[in-house]
């Protein structure tokens, strides 16, 4: 490799709400250096965005004036600077040009927009996911549907190259609050078990979700009776409310979005992959699995590209 392989040709990074990812990228697209921090919009408020990237980007070894291309909610309206939602449907190239510079004296630090859908019966918002879109490696052509899991779950509908609607399923976030100021915190306990994929109760209660149609509401109750009638341990009834509700968001989906066109996208990694790729076989809807950080990583890469801060040549490592 030559010395000039090895220099970074562009920081990248992922901000959330509550965590951040840090990439040094050179200009073949390979990852020369990564830091991963909790220190996401929220810490970033009270220290400063600039103070949290300097230090994340110094401790990384990048150059003073290294240009950076940030997706998430740094460009919320709490976060370093707003960056205007770009209005649904949009070709997903177009959504990554609009990056906002933010007027910084040392480097060229550019935030990509998130995606508004205006519908009147449907109003919706993204903002990350259209960074993970990017890097998925979707076809230019045709329709595809891609499901990103999270708190706040998307499904998110790109035609011929371009992000044409999407919804939200707040899945994780109904579990938190569920499971934290419900009934239900009886049966779960206090510090709820994590769910794994080889749990029964998991599938039996997304089945259960999936052959009433996504009908959650009438069966959540169930879950406390069956720990004061029938025994249910408590990390037994984590899976059974984890299943309820990925099995009903996945009914939902399917209802809204139809079936028959190609494999469903699901872009995800770790535990709620195998969460959702059980689910996703159990409502027998074919799937393919990108992984959720290759996927944004490569999405910020093209956005950087996109933005003329490195060359639009080369392939992504």
């Amino acid at each position: 490799m030559s010395p000039a392989s090895k220099a970074p040709a562009v920081a990248a990074l992922d901000w959330g709400t509550t965590r951040l990812r840090a990439w040094l990228i050179d200009g073949s697209g390979k990852v020369l250096a990564e830091r991963r921090g909790d220190d996401g919009l929220i810490t970033a408020r009270e220290k400063g965005f600039s103070n949290v990237l300097e230090g994340h980007l110094g401790a990384m070894g990048a150059p003073e004036k290294l240009p950076v291309i940030i997706c998430g909610m740094a460009g919320s309206r709490q976060g370093w600077i707003e960056a205007p939602y770009v209005s649904v449907p949009a070709p997903i190239g177009a959504i990554l040009r609009g990056a906002v510079r933010i007027e910084d004296g040392r480097r060229d630090i550019r935030i990509v927009p998130g995606l508004a859908q205006r519908l009147a019966d449907a109003p919706d918002v993204m903002r990350g996911e259209e960074t993970q879109l990017a890097g998925a490696g979707l076809p230019a052509k045709g329709r595809h549907l891609a499901c990103m899991p999270g708190t706040h779950s998307k499904w998110v509908v790109v035609e011929d190259g371009a992000v044409a609607g999407f919804g939200t399923w707040p899945t994780g976030e109904l579990f938190s609050v569920l499971s934290a100021h419900s009934i239900l915190k009886h049966s779960l306990g206090e510090h709820p078990a994590p769910v794994t994929v080889d749990n029964p109760f998991f599938r039996q209660w997304c089945e259960r979700a999936l052959g009433e149609g996504g009908d959650v509401t009438s069966k959540l109750f169930a879950i406390r009776a069956a720990g004061l009638l029938q025994d249910l341990r408590s990390q037994d009834a984590s899976a059974c409310l984890s299943g309820l509700l990925i099995g009903g968001e996945i009914a939902s989906a399917k209802r809204r979005y139809g079936a028959g066109h190609a494999p469903i996208v699901l872009i995800a990694s770790g535990v709620l992959a195998s969460l959702y790729s059980a689910a996703l076989d159990l409502a027998g809807l074919a799937f393919r699995t990108v992984d959720a950080d290759e996927a944004v990583r490569a999405g910020l890469i093209e956005a950087a590209r996109e933005n003329g801060m490195i060359a639009t040549t080369g392939a992504l490592a």
